[in-house]
């Protein structure tokens, strides 16, 4: 990345330092739109948003940071109608991060939160910066383009309408086989992926009662409501900073449908427990403000084991009589960690597409390819086999995965139980917080008053004696 040139006297096109809130200052609109089309870039070469856009971000001003990384999401729920209107925008394709930029700003022209003037002008500022020399060419071909964007704009949207990858914004084979699985449901199921999801809270009952948070909520100004035994969803979302009860450990974010699992589990006191792939220590927490137990949590990458660490330490656990051990190690090993003393509970949330999580996550769907999913099933089978042996007799071991593919969901169970003669499928359930109890196996990410979840698949195993 070069150096940006240095601003122009303020006009009312492009001020030279816009403020953030409380008069902070920001870096010109252009600097943040070429942060978030570098991270972009950086998606499309095959690394995760969030570590691009860490990168990329870390040079600009605090309160520039969040409009970048806005800037960059909604670029990539965006990004399979965005490469189709480049397509027939461009005449050649061009470099790289010249490609991310052109298609950061067709996002904010798509759906405008600012005037297209101020778009088209501060895109084409971040061009010339992208060039040592005086950035003409590369300047002029985004500038020609975004303004025929604007003039053709009906005509090129309206071309895109037979076009799944453009209309749904995921890629080809994944529509394929959301397709196949879910014939009745799979454009809602993408349809859904589309959506942002809301910022959701997992209230620390050691800490707090959720009643009692969700009023002093409200009190502060953050209205909210309770969708689950824990779980509160905000009606906008803040930085983790400026939560109430957020610092003293009172509350912590995770979707609720992810919130299912430690109640699912159906932990009590004494139990020994182990939370396998564990991090980044969501589920490990919760399991520990639920019952005072003895818990194991590992994950096979170490540098991960610190962020469980640094999730119980924020929450305070454990607490009471629970004992809980962190440990770097691989499940399916087991005979290089385990002291040969059974466990009464197993959690396994298993690697997988995150394809139920893809509201939260978009960059998943751009990054994982057909051939994984054949990958994945195989590790699951896998971690199935190997943790099973740790279970005592009567033990529940509780499958998840934040996918909506089958394949890594049903599948995978149905193929364990039927190799096995001391493995009995128990059936689970939920009062949702409409009143409406059922069945629980695959949920699908859905938006709703008293529903808000992600897509999950949930399987409970209990073992024979």
């Amino acid at each position: 990345m070069t150096a940006d040139r240095p601003p122009r006297a303020p006009d009312p096109i492009r001020p030279a330092a816009p403020r953030g809130e409380g008069g902070v200052d920001r870096a010109p609109l252009s600097r943040e739109m070429l942060a978030a089309a570098e991270a972009v870039a950086d998606l499309l070469a095959g690394h995760r948003l969030p570590d691009a856009l860490d990168a990329r971000t870390a040079s600009l001003p605090p309160a520039s940071r969040a409009p970048a990384r806005d800037m960059a999401y909604h670029a990539v729920r965006r990004l399979g109608r965005l490469q189709a209107l480049a397509d027939r925008l461009n005449s050649r394709r061009p470099l790289p991060r010249m490609a991310a930029l052109q298609l950061v700003a067709l996002s904010q022209l798509l759906e405008p939160i600012r005037p297209a003037a101020i778009v088209v002008d501060q895109a084409v500022a971040a061009a010339r910066s992208l060039s040592r020399g005086p950035g003409g060419a590369a300047a002029g071909f985004l500038n020609a383009t975004l303004r025929r964007f604007g003039r053709e704009r009906e005509a090129l949207l309206a071309a895109l309408s037979s076009d799944p990858v453009a209309r749904f914004d995921h890629p080809d084979w994944w529509l394929r086989k959301l397709a196949e699985a879910w014939p009745d449901r799979w454009e809602a199921i993408a349809e859904a992926g589309n959506h942002q999801a809301p910022l959701v809270l997992r209230v620390n009952r050691r800490a707090a009662d959720p009643e009692v948070m969700a009023a002093r909520l409200t009190a502060a100004g953050v209205p909210n409501r309770r969708i689950g035994p824990e779980a509160l969803v905000l009606e906008r979302a803040l930085p983790v900073e400026a939560i109430p009860g957020f610092a003293e450990g009172e509350v912590s974010v995770q979707d609720a449908g992810a919130q299912l699992a430690a109640r699912l589990l159906d932990v009590a006191p004494g139990h020994r427990v182990l939370d396998a792939c564990a991090a980044p220590g969501g589920k490990t927490a919760h399991l520990l403000e639920l019952a005072d137990i003895d818990l194991l949590a590992i994950d096979v990458d170490a540098a991960r084991c610190q962020r469980i660490e640094q999730t119980l330490s924020r929450l305070h656990l454990p607490t009471g009589a629970a004992r809980v051990e962190v440990r770097a190690a691989d499940a399916v090993r087991p005979q290089t960690w385990w002291d040969g003393r059974p466990f009464d509970r197993i959690l396994l949330d298993a690697p997988c597409s995150a394809s139920g999580i893809v509201r939260r996550h978009p960059d998943a769907r751009w990054l994982r390819r057909r051939g994984d999913i054949a990958t994945l099933v195989l590790q699951q089978g896998r971690m199935l086999e190997a943790l099973w042996p740790l279970l005592g007799p009567n033990g529940k071991l509780l499958y998840v995965t934040c996918s909506v593919f089958p394949e890594e969901g049903e599948a995978v169970v149905q193929r364990f139980i039927g190799a096995r003669t001391d493995c009995v499928r128990e059936p689970l359930t939920w009062r949702w917080a409409d009143g409406v109890c059922e069945p629980v196996a695959q949920l699908f990410p859905q938006s709703g008053a008293m529903r808000e979840h992600d897509g999950f698949f949930y399987a409970c195993l209990t073992r024979r004696q």
